[in-house]
């Protein structure tokens, strides 16, 4: 089965790495050829296990073709039984999944063209890593000849030339999800799913494959999606990002505007750092304007999200990056005073815990400059920060 030759991609992905290749020069936002019918469409899936608590709510999605879409959130959130639910293995207790027009609900996993990659690899011990990645298509009943030229060519495409007669147990942690992630390319499904793949990896490794998982997506124009916990990894991977909790989907976006411009308190909370200060509405505003509000005794600049009613109840919304230290005159049109209660060394940065609008854990992030080493706790200093960097959400 193991052979040296390698062959070029199918000329079937090259319009989809084209695709790719365009949607990633504008940023991420999706191209128009992307925004016609979605290829997997998911409409009111909703799973209980005991008949009475729902995992999944009457959750909507859909997934455009040749998309990197990360299913985020804690443990418990019901990302994971989605994508069970979406590759076979569990059946939706209501709701219907399509792809590309098909109905997939019902159908069993072997039918579904849909590559599923795990956590632990789920690597065959007793077999080679060749046989390991051709198991997919012998149960096709794929002809030998096909099934010796495509190993050899996913061999080639994860850089494990020459290796295809070894055991799991002879390759690294990082070979040996490279070959895992071969077995579930390696018959050109429909999509890939990827549940938490690099959860097991140490840092280093895991920043690594997340360059070649990212390039292989790139290359081949996969649809992907990819269940993961770790925040940094969805934003740097992702061509949206739908943050999950409790079962529902707070938000669905590009990651910026995740990042920037979180529509909920959870996903402001749960997708970086952020301060989350409650305040009352000083004078009603539209969506996207500035607008006043009070916290505890003191008026603050902020956007609001939406519409804001005189009196409503709202939280603020403020990055610690976006605060600026002792501003010069006319840099933000407001300061404000607080003292510092701890400092904290992170090299590249410094990040500052202050005593701010009665509570001591107001955190600011700041560049690591010179200038800034004699910060120390008990120190005033001023604080300020452009209202667009502050939002307001509806509590």
């Amino acid at each position: 089965m193991e052979t040296q030759e390698i062959i070029a991609v199918p000329a079937v992905h090259v319009q989809d790495r084209a695709a790719s290749k365009r949607r990633r020069s504008a940023g991420g936002d999706p191209t128009p050829h992307m925004a016609d019918a979605p290829f997997l469409s998911l409409r009111e899936i909703e799973k209980s296990y005991d008949g009475i608590n729902l995992v999944v709510k009457r959750l909507c999605l859909d997934v455009r073709r040749g998309e990197f879409l990360t299913l985020l959130g804690p443990s418990g959130s019901g990302k994971t039984t989605l994508l069970m639910i979406l590759a076979g293995f569990e059946q939706p207790t209501h709701g219907v999944i399509e792809l590309a027009g098909r109905d997939l609900t019902r159908t069993p996993p072997f039918k579904r063209d849909i590559g599923m990659v795990f956590q632990n690899y789920a690597l065959f011990p007793h077999m080679t890593v060749a046989e390991n990645i051709a198991f997919p298509l012998i149960a096709r009943r794929t002809p030998k000849i096909e099934i010796a030229a495509r190993v050899a060519r996913a061999l080639g495409m994860i850089k494990l030339e020459g290796l295809g007669g070894r055991r799991p147990a002879q390759l690294s942690g990082g070979q040996q999800q490279r070959v895992a992630l071969a077995r579930a390319l390696v018959y050109e499904p429909a999509i890939v799913l990827m549940d938490e793949p690099l959860g097991a990896l140490d840092k280093q490794l895991r920043e690594h494959m997340q360059v070649e998982i990212k390039n292989l997506h790139h290359e081949l124009g996969l649809t992907v999606i990819y269940v993961t916990h770790d925040q940094d990894e969805a934003l740097a991977m992702s061509d949206r990002v739908a943050v999950f909790s409790g079962g529902i989907v707070e938000q669905v976006d590009i990651p910026k505007r995740i990042y920037e411009e979180p529509q909920t308190r959870f996903v402001a909370g749960f997708v970086g750092e952020n301060n989350l200060l409650t305040g009352m509405v000083v004078s009603a505003a539209s969506a996207a304007t500035p607008c006043r509000v009070r916290v505890g005794a003191s008026e603050v600049l902020a956007m609001a999200a939406a519409p804001l009613d005189e009196g409503q109840a709202v939280t603020l919304v403020l990055r610690p990056e976006r605060i600026v230290l002792a501003p010069y005159p006319g840099q933000v049109p407001q300061t404000h005073q607080a003292t510092i209660t701890d400092v904290s060394y992170f090299g590249d940065r410094v990040r500052l815990r202050c005593c701010l609008f009665g509570r001591d854990d107001f955190s600011v992030k700041i560049a690591n400059l010179a200038a800034l080493s004699g910060l120390a706790a008990g120190q005033q200093v001023a604080l300020g920060w452009l209202p667009q960097d502050c939002r307001a959400l509806s509590v």
